[in-house]
């Protein structure tokens, strides 16, 4: 099955941005993952909430293909507490983590719920 596409949510320079719900990590999201589609991982922060009753880990992928020439350091694991864990994970190394085709993957541990909201930093004028 593919991945679950998330799309990015904008933060405004010299703004603000109300908090937004993300998207429910359900059992589809848990058994085929994440992709962030057009990524720019040196400006990517994703937000994981976990509402589980147990510790879950969140992973993100390390990328394939030549862009990827970090990639040998491995996937970046992150553990979220239980119940009410927030993680913020990135921004990440393009070199490291960007998949072909400018993608990002992030997967999570069997038994994972709460939301992933997936945020994009502004380039400083």
């Amino acid at each position: 099955m593919p991945r679950t596409a998330v799309p990015y949510t904008q933060f405004v320079p010299n703004g603000h941005l109300t908090d937004v719900a993300g998207t429910t990590i359900d059992s589809t999201l848990v058994t085929n993952g994440v992709v962030i589609n057009d990524v720019d991982p040196e400006r990517t922060l994703i937000r994981v909430t976990n509402t589980a009753g147990a510790t879950k880990a969140i992973t993100v992928k390390a990328g394939t293909g030549t862009q990827s020439w970090m990639a040998g350091q491995g996937d970046s694991v992150t553990t979220a507490a239980a119940t009410s864990g927030v993680e913020w994970l990135g921004p990440f190394t393009s070199a490291r983590f960007q998949q072909r085709g400018s993608k990002l993957f992030v997967d999570f541990a069997s038994g994972t719920t709460g939301t992933i909201t997936v945020f994009k930093l502004p380039k400083a004028y």
